[in-house]
């Protein structure tokens, strides 16, 4: 879609077809509907996240990719946080609360009116070898470590409080864990895209999965303690959310054009499975085998993405001659 029409063009109907289809469960209360409106929401919404990335990552020059990526990831992660805030404050609007939502959205119009030009994905010269199962095996690591943080994120928000509580922490206390995390996932952005663009992206990039790995273990150790918690949770948001930025930013270093859409696509795909499916499985062995269940799935995915980033670099390695 984005080769034939061009990336300009169907983020603006991508964002057209998310309002209206938003704005139109107001009329509705029939749940066959509303389940068509979310469809076409997903679908729309999973088409800015392709497009917006793969144009964002586009636009990056080599040498400050890591820092124009992690403002992107930055600001992603701010409206993450403030679409529940605005969700409580229109709450008592119940006249016409969805048709308020299709008219936020609509307030990017007036920005993408002011594009003049976008990356044409048909334009680049390997357009040809753009087909996912050709982009896919080059790019493990960076689908994982997509899939981490999108599991990383929900569970940061709706279980580690409940792991806060089970360690008799109180619940006003329990909320602030999932705080202290994006805390560090926002701030900590922007540094680590700094230091990544001049000591190596994809060092950094193992580093921070390192430092989650190293941490996550000793969070029921830390969690009685304040002088450790805060800043354990602080550092384990920003690395974590430095997995996904600099995921984005690797990707643009080995994909153009068609190639990087169906790159971006993927994350895409990894980001909703992860983010969907998670959840389940941690919430469902957390009543199973226990609270600490939660550590141990973050654990997990993160070593998959170490697991993943070491093949690559052998696959490179044997592949390099002699």
């Amino acid at each position: 879609m984005a080769a034939r029409f061009g990336g300009r063009q169907v983020i603006v109907g991508a964002v057209l077809v998310v309002a209206c289809a938003t704005a139109l469960m107001q009329l509705t209360a029939n749940l066959r509907l509303w389940a068509l409106l979310r469809v076409l929401c997903g679908a729309a919404l999973m088409l800015l996240f392709t497009i917006g990335e793969a144009w964002v990552n586009q636009l990056a020059d080599d040498a400050s990719r890591g820092r124009v990526i992690a403002i992107y990831a930055t600001n992603f992660t701010l409206f993450q946080m403030s679409g529940p805030v605005l969700v409580s404050q229109i709450a008592g609007f119940t006249q016409g609360r969805f048709v308020l939502w299709g008219a936020i959205f609509l307030l990017a119009s007036p920005l993408l009116a002011t594009i003049r030009a976008t990356p044409h994905a048909s334009s680049d010269e390997h357009a040809g070898h753009g087909d996912w199962r050709r982009v896919l095996p080059r790019m493990p690591a960076l689908v994982i470590g997509t899939g981490f943080f999108a599991l990383f994120d929900p569970i940061a928000l709706s279980l580690l409080p409940l792991f806060a509580m089970s360690h008799g922490m109180s619940s006003e206390v329990a909320v602030l864990f999932a705080s202290a995390l994006l805390l560090g996932d926002t701030t900590m952005q922007f540094p680590i895209g700094w230091l990544a663009d001049r000591l190596g992206r994809e060092r950094m990039h193992i580093g921070c999965g390192i430092v989650v790995v190293a941490l996550l273990p000793l969070l029921p150790w830390a969690v009685g303690s304040p002088w450790l918690r805060w800043p354990l949770l602080y550092v384990l948001g920003a690395a974590a959310g430095a997995i996904y930025t600099l995921s984005l930013v690797a990707c643009c270093e080995r994909f153009r054009g068609v190639a990087l859409v169906s790159a971006s696509s993927l994350v895409g795909a990894s980001w909703s499975a992860a983010s969907f499916g998670g959840p389940l499985v941690a919430g469902a062995l957390m009543k199973t085998v226990g609270h600490e269940a939660v550590v141990g799935v973050l654990l997990c995915a993160a070593l998959a993405f170490l697991a993943a980033a070491w093949w690559e670099r052998r696959r490179i390695a044997l592949r390099a001659p002699s």
